[in-house]
């Protein structure tokens, strides 16, 4: 596939998201940036968050981690079903009968300053560093396809798709990032099904043995109850996909801003339960392809790449393939890489204001409005550089760099947000962001030790460590209940 084609698939979808976004972003004003106004009907956010919450790193990393184990993600992504129900009917009410524009917001409520700021701190380096490294992923395949051909440096790569994103998110905010979510999930799907269909037509499978040919497959294992010690051992996939799940969508600005888009908590209940089920039917295509493109190289003679991220686009972009499979491999990635990457920029934008700067409820206060343009724009920069720095790095799979990344990073937000609803006592609020920057050091160290004296192999259970840390230096500064937070408890 040539670079003009890549260039004119990008050139296509983004004038076309840019129209959304153009369309979305009439009249809009600080309440439609932050929150969407919440007047979005919940089926077009259930359909919009099967996007959201699929990144060009899912996209990529995928169908090429189906090689070294399987369908074993399968177990995560069932508990992150438990885990939106979770949030659907416990946080969602909370923060919609507290009208939160920043969920954090919670926490100063709860505990005071200390963990407010360190609840939004925490969040703005977790978001930025997984973002980062989900768009670099995207960054450095264009980088081969497009920029290599055609003698652009990497910089000017990212610092093009960067302003790109800049450009489309600017005005509309959250309402624009529905919008453009709802045709990232048509995309996504539309480009996965027919990607599936042509790639199996070009290896001699018919469409009515697709599903008999990759249940019959040795990948196509799901469940692993073997091996405790294991990191795909069932239960501990699946416990931490419940608290992922809780971590890095309900106590998750970017993710949650959408859910709170919606009229009512109710709506937004019925929206998580329908786009939870839906994303596991979608992961579920994910995965089934990998088998295909295992297929694929094994018929053909091709050479399995060094890393797995790199499967998916070396059979895409094959010679023996359709020029098709290739545009639609472009199509599914770019719309992946550029909403994810918008709506972390327009949640980092959200948080930044509102929690570190403290300016301004979502109104239309002119003094907020210029505030929020100039962080949305360093948010920008910052994710640039940080994208930059990553481009020498190697990961195994870059969607379990993501997740250890959110394992450090999310725990002492879980932390700090389970021991405010499950518990009616107060803390030292001194003590707080000190207890939020040991427990990952600590984390990190109980991980080295279990593995050194028991072999064992944490797995993203390590969030789990994380949020017990936390919870348990919470607990050593902790003072008397309170009546002011009791009613703060559950």
């Amino acid at each position: 596939m040539t670079p003009s084609i890549v260039i004119i698939t990008i050139a296509a979808y983004f004038a076309l998201m840019l129209s959304l976004s153009w369309l979305a972003g009439r009249k809009a004003d600080n309440a439609t940036f932050f929150t969407g106004g919440r007047r979005t009907p919940w089926p077009v956010v259930a359909f919009a968050m099967i996007g959201a919450a699929i990144s060009g790193v899912t996209f990529i990393s995928v169908p090429g981690m189906v090689a070294a184990k399987g369908y074993a993600y399968l177990q995560m992504v069932l508990g992150f079903v438990v885990g939106y129900a979770v949030i659907a009917f416990l946080l969602v009410p909370i923060f919609y009968r507290k009208n939160l524009i920043s969920i954090y917001a919670y926490l100063e409520g709860r505990f005071g300053q200390g963990a407010y700021r360190s609840g939004a701190w925490m969040f703005f380096i977790s978001k930025m560093l997984g973002a980062s490294v989900r768009f670099f992923v995207v960054c450095a395949v264009l980088q081969v396809l497009v920029c290599e051909p055609l003698g652009i440096p990497f910089i000017l790569n990212v610092a093009t798709a960067i302003a790109l994103i800049w450009l489309y998110t600017a005005r509309a905010g959250v309402k624009a990032l529905i919008w453009t979510d709802v045709l990232k999930s048509a995309c996504l799907i539309l480009s996965v099904v027919l990607c599936i269909i042509y790639i199996a037509r070009n290896i001699g499978i018919p469409a009515a043995d697709i599903p008999d040919t990759i249940s019959s497959h040795a990948t196509a294992r799901i469940w692993f109850f073997d091996d405790p010690k294991s990191s795909l051992y069932f239960w501990k996939q699946f416990i931490a996909g419940i608290f992922m799940a809780i971590a890095t969508n309900g106590l998750d600005q970017d993710m949650m801003q959408r859910n709170l888009a919606c009229r009512d908590s109710a709506s937004s209940r019925k929206n998580m339960i329908l786009s939870s089920v839906m994303q596991f039917f979608v992961i579920a295509l994910f995965l089934g392809l990998g088998t295909l493109l295992l297929l694929y190289t094994d018929r053909t003679g091709m050479e399995l790449p060094a890393k797995s991220d790199e499967l998916f686009g070396l059979v895409a972009c094959h010679s023996g393939m359709p020029a098709v499979v290739g545009i639609l491999f472009v199509v599914g990635l770019i719309s992946a890489a550029y909403s994810a990457a918008g709506s972390a920029l327009t949640s980092l934008t959200t948080s930044f204001t509102i929690d570190i700067m403290r300016r301004g409820n979502g109104g239309n206060d002119s003094d907020t409005s210029r505030t929020r343009r100039h962080v949305h724009l360093a948010m920008s920069a910052i994710m640039g550089a940080v994208i930059v720095a990553f481009y020498y790095l190697s990961t195994d799979d870059a969607i379990s760099a993501v997740y250890t990344f959110a394992a450090y990073t999310y725990g002492p937000i879980l932390g700090l947000f389970a021991y405010g609803l499950f518990t009616s006592r107060a803390v030292r609020d001194r003590m707080v962001p000190y207890i939020c920057l040991c427990a990952p050091f600590t984390s990190w160290l109980i991980q080295h030790l279990l593995f050194r004296w028991c072999a064992y192999e944490t797995g993203f259970e390590l969030l789990l460590i994380n949020a017990a840390v936390t919870m348990a230096g919470l607990h050593i500064f902790s003072l008397k209940p309170s009546p002011a937070y009791v009613e703060e408890s559950v």
